[in-house]
């Protein structure tokens, strides 16, 4: 018979500044899957979405914030 000894270790979970965040915006009008594209800006995204919503009368949409994370070991 094998027998296995687990240890649980704690462990934290931290947004990596050194990583960045990214921003994203995507057209949900049924039929449409126009996409802003993934920006390090919050900004460009955000007026992507205004325009197309000018253009096409779309007015809903999904907006995506990405960050990176780190995991590290507790003391």
């Amino acid at each position: 018979m094998t027998r296995a000894v687990l240890r649980y270790v704690p462990h934290t979970i931290r947004h990596a500044p050194e990583g960045g965040v990214t921003y994203e915006a995507f057209c949900v009008t049924e039929g449409c899957g126009a996409e802003s594209g993934a920006h390090d800006e919050q900004e460009e995204p955000q007026n992507w979405a205004l325009r197309h919503a000018g253009r096409t009368g779309h007015d809903l949409f999904r907006r995506v914030f990405t960050d990176h994370a780190r995991v590290t070991r507790d003391a």
